[in-house]
C-alpha cells in the first residue's frame, strides 16, 4: 500500500493497514517543493521503528517508492533513506534492467555505510510506465546481470496511458483494452520466468469496492502475487481475493493426497475429471503459498 511520505499522519496510520508492504512514496504522492521533507520524514520513521517486530511474518514490511532513475532526485533519495534501512525500493520509470545498473552500485555503497548486509535492499521496478519501458519487459525475465536484488515486477497504467496519449485504459465493462492487457500479460509472464513475484497495478477508483474486488479476484486467478492498493481501504478487499478459499484448500489437498498415495503414476482421476503432474505441481504451490 502506497503512504504518502511527506503526511506523518498517513504514515502513522500505516502499520495497522493490514498490508504485507507499506510503501512510502517520495516521487507522485510528494509535490516538488516537498521532496527534501518526505526524504527526512520518511528516514526518520523508518529509524525509530521496531526492526524487531518485522521478524514477525503478520508485520508488514518497509519499503520506499524512490524518483526516476533519469532525474537526479532518486540518489538524495537512497541516501536519506538507506539509513532507515528499508526492505526495499520502489523504483518507477525504469527503462529496462540495464538501468538498475547505477542504483545497484549506490546501494552497495549506502549498504556498506549503514550496516545492511550488501544486497539485502530488495527492488521492485515498475516496468511499464513509458512506450520504451513497456517494450523492455521481457528482459527482466531472460537475465539476472542487472536484477540479482529483484523481489517483483509490477506495472503501471496511469503513467503509460498519458505517455502515449491514450485517452482510456478500460472499455465499457470495465476490461482492460488490448494494449493494457498486454502489458500486463507481459509483466505477469517476464516475473514468472525471473521467479520473483507478480504485482498487479493498482485500482485508481478506490471507493469502487465491487470492481476492485473482481479485479483482484481475477488477478489471484491469473497467477499475481499480490496487488498494489493506494487506500487503506482497499487492503482487506484484495487479501481476501488473494487468499485461497476452504473448497480450493481441500482440493488443492485431496489432489497431493492421491499423487502421494499413488507415487510414480502419471494421470488420475479425481472427482469424475482427470488430473495430471501440472495439477499436482499447482496443488503443492497453492498448499505453500497459504502456509
Amino acid at each position: 500500500m502506497f503512504v504518502p511520505g511527506d503526511s506523518e499522519r498517513k504514515m502513522a496510520k500505516a502499520p495497522a493497514s493490514g498490508a504485507d508492504v507499506v510503501i512510502f512514496d517520495l516521487e507522485d504522492a510528494v509535490a516538488p517543493s516537498a521532496k527534501e521533507e518526505a526524504r527526512k520524514l520518511t528516514r526518520d520513521w523508518l529509524e525509530a521503528r521496531d526492526l524487531t517486530a518485522e521478524q514477525d511474518k503478520s508485520a508488514p514490511q518497509y519499503w520506499v517508492r524512490i524518483n526516476p532513475l533519469d532525474t537526479r532526485l532518486w540518489q538524495y533519495d537512497v541516501e536519506a533513506v538507506l539509513p532507515g534501512k528499508p526492505a526495499g525500493l520502489i523504483v518507477p520509470k525504469v527503462d529496462g534492467p540495464p538501468q538498475l545498473k547505477r542504483l545497484n552500485k549506490l546501494l552497495y555503497e549506502q549498504e556498506s555505510r549503514n550496516g545492511i548486509v550488501p544486497g539485502d535492499t530488495k527492488l521492485l521496478p515498475l516496468v511499464s510506465e513509458t512506450a520504451h519501458a513497456a517494450n523492455n519487459i521481457a528482459a527482466y525475465g531472460k537475465s539476472r546481470q542487472y536484477t540479482a536484488r529483484l523481489l517483483g515486477l509490477s506495472w503501471g497504467a496511469e503513467d503509460l496511458s498519458a505517455a502515449i496519449g491514450a485517452s482510456r485504459k478500460r472499455d465499457d465493462r470495465g476490461i482492460w483494452t488490448d494494449l493494457f492487457r498486454m502489458v500486463r500479460a507481459q509483466t505477469l509472464l517476464a516475473a514468472h520466468a525471473a521467479n520473483v513475484a507478480a504485482i498487479d497495478t493498482l485500482h485508481a477508483d478506490f471507493r469502487d469496492e465491487d470492481g476492485l474486488r473482481r479485479v483482484a479476484r481475477e488477478a489471484y486467478q491469473d497467477g499475481f502475487s499480490g496487488m498494489l492498493a493506494i487506500h487503506p481501504a482497499q487492503v482487506a478487499i484484495i487479501n481476501a481475493a488473494f487468499t485461497p478459499s476452504e473448497a480450493e484448500l481441500a482440493e488443492a489437498r485431496a489432489i497431493v493426497d492421491l499423487f502421494t498415495e499413488n507415487p510414480g503414476v502419471g494421470a488420475l482421476q479425481l472427482d469424475g475429471r482427470m488430473i495430471d503432474q501440472p495439477h499436482f505441481e499447482q496443488a503443492k504451490k497453492l498448499l505453500a503459498s497459504a502456509g
